[in-house]
């Protein structure tokens, strides 16, 4: 899936933004048809930004708690006396009990329906992390990125102190043994292939805009090619190396207990908020060690925010740019931003929070981001032309090592052959278990109506490919073929601003008429430029 999905998309979105210098919405003026995945790009992104930061306030909590010693959940506090005479058997219980009782309080909900009161303590939690987000986003792009270097390094230090000391603990070897040792028949399940779409998709930010809009900052002669290798690589094997930190301490903990490591490994919230912090529990000078956890948690929260909140702040001032240009109005918006997320998000942590933390997980990055991502990637290689879009790569490359024009063949063949059919492939399966299987978090089972809810949320977003290229083919004159084809031309303004262009540090504002004129578009402003001429003048 890295290979074939993960780098030609990552490519893709990095050379559609570096190469247009605009956001995901108004960077598809290289096919005016296709706006729509640009918008759908940004719906995906809210519902990631409404949920995400509710699990940075959960880590919130869990650091403040773990300056106490002994920790909340360890059976050495001292409202767990009583359960103290088995402290093995009773660690997991507690630290079950903590993150389901006194965290999330889903224990005095019924469901769905039920949401309950707000919890004021992850409320106050939730508030922080907003004011962070807001705080280091203040400056825009130069703030977040200077951030960027203590959130992005910081967590490599902690994964290897956790790995070091892992590798000290007795029974960690059979941990690892366990993280390394492969089962080949899950290659036969459908569920194995879904699950790697999605932790790729997840890990590199693909189809939410992020990319694009990162990218759109940067100088038109950057090496994509070069930062793709480097940073889908660097990806997955940054957490291949976490697996080292995270299995070595689980292999401990199933020693502790006499019982096999699968059955202490977790996936989800349940890893990162009940197994690991029971383990990091049973070690000398645990509240060292669950600070440095969480904090590394923290980080890495922080940096996945960034990159979906710059996509929906780049996406709304290129199509308003007065905000861009006005700092009082840039601020204005942002924190409006921050703040209408943080009352949305308070639905998320009351007593039933974690039932819509679910649902809303399960479905804003389900079936709508992989058609979103399908439709780009068809998009691009059919309609604006894969030719023309290498061909766009390559001008911005043109002073690279001739290995990264070679490299352009291989993901010209994932474009058009691969990725496309992996995509429908997933996207097939997801569909036969969306319907096969139901939604259930714990022992509670989601309604129909719960269901088709979180339906309609994946299904808002992917329409917007087709309201959007509707409302560009309806713009247009002429027979509906010529319609199609005309909104399937990049207008002018696509590659005059990239002519002779060596940085673009900040966006190109398009050009704008402050006078009382109406502008109308003839067929002239749609042929085809001379494109050598205006390059020597």
């Amino acid at each position: 899936m890295l290979f074939f999905t993960g780098m030609p998309l990552f490519l893709m979105e990095l050379s559609l933004g570096q190469y247009g210098a605009a956001g995901p919405i108004t960077v598809w003026k290289c096919c005016p048809l296709l706006k729509g995945i640009g918008i759908g790009m940004l719906c995906v992104s809210i519902l990631v930004c409404l949920y995400y930061n509710v699990i940075i306030a959960w880590t919130f909590y869990y650091l403040g708690s773990s300056f106490q010693s002994p920790l909340p959940w360890s059976c050495d506090a001292l409202h767990n006396i009583p359960l103290s005479n088995d402290i093995i058997l009773e660690s997991y219980t507690e630290c079950l009990c903590v993150f389901s009782e006194k965290v999330l309080g889903v224990v005095y909900s019924k469901g769905l329906h039920d949401p309950g009161p707000v919890r004021w303590p992850l409320a106050l939690c939730l508030l922080a992390a907003w004011v962070v987000i807001f705080l280091c986003m203040l400056k825009g792009i130069r703030s977040s990125g200077k951030v960027v270097y203590v959130t992005a390094t910081f967590p490599y230090f902690v994964l290897l102190v956790l790995i070091i000391r892992g590798a000290t603990l007795e029974g960690s070897l059979n941990g690892v043994a366990f993280y390394l040792t492969p089962n080949w028949a899950h290659l036969a399940n459908a569920q194995v292939w879904n699950d790697a779409a999605s932790q790729i998709f997840y890990s590199l930010g693909i189809g939410v805009g992020g990319l694009l809009s990162m990218a759109s900052y940067n100088k038109f002669d950057n090496n994509v090619i070069r930062d793709t290798l480097i940073i889908t690589i660097g990806n997955c094997g940054t957490s291949f190396f976490a697996g080292f930190a995270i299995f070595s301490i689980l292999g401990h903990m199933a020693w502790r207990k006499g019982v096999p490591v699968g059955q202490v490994a977790d996936s989800g919230p349940g890893l990162a908020f009940v197994a690991y912090p029971e383990a990091l529990a049973l070690l000398p000078g645990s509240v060292f060690w669950s600070i440095l956890f969480f904090l590394m948690l923290f980080m890495l929260g922080v940096d996945t925010l960034f990159g979906n909140m710059e996509g929906i702040c780049t996406a709304v001032m290129d199509e308003f740019p007065q905000l861009r240009s006005n700092l009082k109005h840039k601020t204005l918006f942002l924190a409006l931003l921050c703040f209408a997320f943080y009352l949305m998000g308070l639905l998320l942590i009351t007593d039933g929070g974690i039932y819509w933390f679910t649902l809303i997980d399960s479905f804003s990055t389900s079936f709508g981001l992989i058609i979103i991502t399908l439709f780009m990637c068809i998009g691009i290689s059919f309609f604006y032309g894969v030719n023309q879009f290498c061909q766009d790569i390559v001008d911005m490359i043109c002073h690279c090592p001739p290995w990264c024009t070679k490299l352009l063949f291989y993901f010209k063949a994932c474009w058009v052959v691969f990725t496309p059919f992996l995509l429908t492939f997933i996207l097939t399966y997801i569909f036969i278990e969306m319907y096969r299987t139901s939604l259930h978090y714990g022992a509670y089972v989601y309604p129909t109506w719960g269901k088709a809810l979180g339906v309609c949320m994946g299904a808002f977003c992917c329409l917007q490919i087709l309201i959007w290229a509707i409302v560009a083919v309806s713009k247009e004159s002429g027979t509906l073929r010529d319609r199609f084809q005309k909104s399937i031309r990049p207008l002018n303004s696509w590659r005059v601003n990239n002519i002779n262009t060596t940085t673009q540090d900040q966006h190109v504002e398009p050009q704008r008429v402050d006078g009382p004129f109406t502008v109308n578009l003839t067929e002239a402003d749609f042929t085809s430029m001379n494109w050598e001429a205006i390059s020597e003048a």
